[in-house]
């Protein structure tokens, strides 16, 4: 694991870093640590954060680099990552992890459930730690705006696990906008089949909250699983998997799936804020609404004019609701279970989810007739593990990576602004998004900001 280039980093860390206090928080008063310069002839040491799904296959992307600590509050449901690294350290609670064995590590891996992710990713960016955090970024709307701006200003080089951010297929769907290939756009419909997509990890429970306490797994520490959520007992409904289900941990099919199939265009269309939205859902029985996420909803944006782009109207349609087939297009056109149409004034842009998979011009009648332009956007290298690679990049060279936190943040909150309409049930939210600020609905603007539970802070 080249001890001597660790001990030499460990040595430079010292001088820079500030301890952090062993206290019950992660608030972190220390004074911003500079991240060290990497060659790009030397492996970054990693360290990673939950694991159990995601993690392990962003881990896995790393795999031409050191992967010195893991941490994990679930030893059996993390125990095939943790056998496959026998000589990284490991850990229980991340915040001893940075306490202890910070000056080891160049970069860290956060892949936690979504209520997580910004204590996990501020306790890195404060340490002066390059960042890979899953999607969605966070999971509230000033957790995002937080994490962002802190980031930017430890200069870290972060990404967003989007991985199809950094395919060919979205920046050749970008340029298609930009050449007027399909004419000026006007309106957007996305769709996912979550939550009855038949993954596991996307088969939410559509329920009230368990009453039953059964006793918590000896290989799991159930209050760092609950971290800055409020507190309620164990229940195995939660932990692995169907926690995104739950209002209070996940972020539903949207906060799932969106980073993903919204990405194109938002890139594409230079969408930005919206300046309002609204959801219509529903779910099986009464109560339900107040726990999770809705069997299938639909979630209507509106974004202003951009420049010289029109208003845009985009409509998110998951629970295997899908929109109907533009008039232009053949009526029994099929479409994915996953994907997007981009509808201009010409033609549309049909893809699949991650990266504008499979996109296409139709109808077919005006492809057959356009010359795709010239290639203007820089591409990522198309190799194994292409996103995590990005980063590993930019943690050397510092070029920005492919969704760095200052793209993965902005779309990560037009896509929370739709998760909290759906909470609201059907009201029309205002939203000012450089301000972070519901402007007509009181109750719908508290949850920009939920508190944390006693003990837990950014």
């Amino acid at each position: 694991m080249m001890s001597s280039e660790i001990t030499r980093r460990a040595f430079l860390a010292s001088t820079t870093t500030v301890a952090l206090s062993a206290c019950t928080t992660t608030s972190m008063n220390t004074a911003r640590v500079v991240p060290g310069k990497i060659s790009p002839n030397e492996k970054l040491n990693i360290a990673a954060v939950g694991f159990g799904s995601m993690g392990g296959s962003n881990i896995a992307g790393c795999s031409t680099e050191n992967i010195v600590a893991l941490c994990d509050v679930d030893s059996v449901y993390a125990a095939k990552v943790f056998n496959k690294y026998p000589n990284a350290k490991r850990f229980v609670d991340f915040r001893n992890m940075f306490d202890t064995a910070a000056r080891d590590f160049d970069a860290v891996i956060c892949a936690t459930p979504d209520h997580t992710h910004a204590v996990v990713s501020m306790a890195a960016i404060q340490n002066g730690k390059h960042l890979y955090c899953q999607k969605p970024l966070a999971h509230s709307l000033h957790e995002v705006r937080t994490v962002t701006e802190a980031a930017r200003a430890a200069g870290v080089q972060t990404q967003m696990g989007n991985q199809g951010h950094s395919s060919n297929s979205i920046r050749k769907v970008k340029e298609w906008i930009a050449d007027g290939a399909i004419g000026p756009v006007h309106e957007v419909h996305a769709w996912s089949n979550r939550p009855v997509g038949g993954h596991p990890w996307s088969d939410f429970p559509m329920m009230v909250r368990p009453k039953d306490t059964p006793p918590v797994p000896e290989s799991l520490n159930w209050d760092l699983w609950i971290g800055p959520a409020a507190m309620r007992p164990y229940h195995p409904v939660y932990h692995p998997m169907t926690w995104r289900g739950f209002y209070e941990f996940g972020t539903g099919p949207l906060g799932d799936m969106g980073c993903h199939i919204l990405d194109p265009a938002f890139y594409a269309l230079d969408l930005g804020h919206p300046d309002y939205v609204q959801a219509a859902s529903t779910h099986y029985q009464e109560g339900v609404q107040d726990e999770t996420y809705p069997r299938a909803c639909m979630v209507k944006y509106h974004f202003p004019a951009r420049g010289d782009m029109p208003p845009v109207d985009l409509t998110w349609y998951d629970g295997r609701l899908k929109p109907f087939i533009p008039t232009m297009l053949p009526g029994d056109l099929e479409l994915p279970s996953n994907g997007a149409l981009i509808v201009g004034e010409k033609g549309v842009i049909l893809h699949k989810s991650h990266g504008a998979g499979d996109a296409q011009i139709l109808p077919e009648s005006l492809r057959k007739g356009y010359t795709d332009p010239a290639e203007t956007i820089f591409r990522v290298e198309q190799k194994s593990a292409a996103h995590e690679q990005d980063w590993i990049r930019a943690c050397k060279d510092g070029r920005p990576a492919s969704s760095s936190f200052e793209y993965g943040g902005p779309l990560t909150e037009m896509v929370l602004i739709g998760v909290l309409a759906i909470q609201m049930k059907d009201q029309r939210l205002e939203w000012d998004g450089a301000t972070q600020t519901i402007t007509n609905n009181v109750e719908a603007n508290a949850l920009v900001n939920p508190p944390y539970r006693e003990g837990w802070s950014l």
